[in-house]
């Protein structure tokens, strides 16, 4: 039997994102012709040679323990770092384990931290609460402030990290006049880009060095695992995230990794459908008239809407409603009443999502939209005039008109 070139490896021709999701992260030839890759668990490692338990770890090309990772944890890293156009990949058990493991990595006593006021509250709260008793310093900053952060500079400061669209409010930052600030300083940038699952938006053409994607949401795809991911173009930060990974004994277990794998396969046609929808229903939320304004970056009524058609190619799924504020003593009744959208905090699955999240918005600088209470809606795989069939059901107990 002829054997087909390895999967993820260069072709003769050029192919879509969509094809390269299929294709990465296996090679049927390496384990039985199967096409998906086996789910290789293990702890202990066996060695032929005294000589080899001391030259294997993570740097090396001989694993010495299974915490460092498998062929399946391999195989995943291969496919993220393909797809992102990175070097590399680290995995990890979350989102915010990923997130923590940069920070430690890229920080020590006596830093300076620039964070920008949109970020994902967790990451904030470590920053504060951990890296702040390990002495280092953390400043927020104003998520629009673009090439203006030269002036927050100092000589300690070491990281800037960024979220672009920002956690809850959806501010698109300007990456590349941020990261080009960074490093005529040589200071360390880190992005959280789960918003895009490194699909949408490729961080490291941008001047990123690090990018976070909690694989939970989009790669996964079915509310069903936690796991997270380091991406970088940087041999020496690959290191760096490597040797802290090992330090701090963090491990994804195999099965998480598979599942994450198979959900990859799919996540084309998934983030694809749902960022349509989303669309959808943003516009059609934009005309009620208990919404004050729609934060959806792909809306041209979005104040970052010309960023987001310059750095991003596609949304996703997420985005915010801000209902008028005469309308926040019924904003719990209308979420319960939904029978489709649950209330959760993840993102990303299969089913259709309401979180009421104006209790989360915890804003050093004041935010640019309309004031009123924040429902976060995450747009699922179910029929899209279903989920308007709900929606209107729930607007219908906001006003009063319809019992629930």
């Amino acid at each position: 039997m002829s054997r087909k070139p390895d999967a993820g490896k260069p072709m003769p021709f050029g192919v879509s994102e969509a094809t390269r999701l299929v294709q990465l992260g296996r090679d049927p030839f390496s384990h039985e012709r199967v096409i998906n890759p086996p789910i290789q668990r293990g702890s202990t490692l066996l060695f032929d040679k005294a000589d080899d338990l001391y030259r294997s770890g993570p740097l090396s090309d001989m694993k010495g323990y299974g915490l460092e990772g498998l062929s399946t944890q391999d195989r995943l890293c291969e496919a993220l770092a393909t797809l992102s156009g990175g070097v590399g990949a680290v995995l990890a058990p979350s989102g915010l384990q990923a997130i923590t493991l940069a920070l430690m990595a890229a920080t020590k006593a006596g830093d300076h931290v620039l964070l920008t006021d949109s970020s994902y509250g967790p990451t904030r709260r470590f920053c504060r609460e951990v890296l702040g008793n390990y002495g280092v310093e953390t400043e927020i900053y104003d998520p629009r402030i673009g090439a203006k952060i030269d002036s927050l500079i100092r000589p300690k400061t070491s990281l800037i990290i960024l979220e672009s669209p920002g956690s809850l409010t959806f501010e698109i930052q300007d990456v590349p006049a941020i990261t080009k600030v960074a490093r005529a300083h040589n200071i360390a940038t880190l992005i959280d880009d789960t918003w895009t699952a490194g699909l949408y938006l490729k961080p490291f053409d941008l001047g990123v060095d690090i990018s976070m994607q909690a694989l939970t949401k989009y790669q996964a795809g079915h509310a069903d695992v936690l796991a997270g991911a380091l991406i970088t173009n940087s041999h020496a930060w690959l290191k760096r995230l490597t040797i802290m990974h090992q330090m701090l004994g963090i491990g994804t277990s195999a099965e998480d990794a598979w599942l994450t794998l198979r959900g990859l396969r799919t996540m084309g046609l998934r983030l694809a459908h749902q960022d349509k929808v989303a669309r959808q229903i943003a516009t059609w939320f934009s005309t009620r008239p208990e919404v004050a304004e729609v934060l959806h970056p792909a809306l041209p009524t979005h104040p970052d809407h010309a960023i987001w058609q310059r750095d991003f190619t596609g949304a996703g799924g997420l985005f915010s409603v801000v209902f008028k504020p005469e309308k926040a003593a019924g904003i719990h009744a209308m979420t319960e009443s939904y029978h489709l959208f649950s209330m959760g905090f993840s993102w990303g699955g299969f089913e259709s999502l309401a979180l009421p999240s104006t209790a989360q918005v915890n804003r050093q600088f004041p935010a640019r939209h309309a004031q009123g209470p924040i429902v976060r809606y995450s747009i699922g795989l179910e029929a899209p005039e279903d989920l308007v069939a709900d929606l209107t059901h729930g607007l219908e107990v906001l006003n009063g008109v319809c019992p629930d």
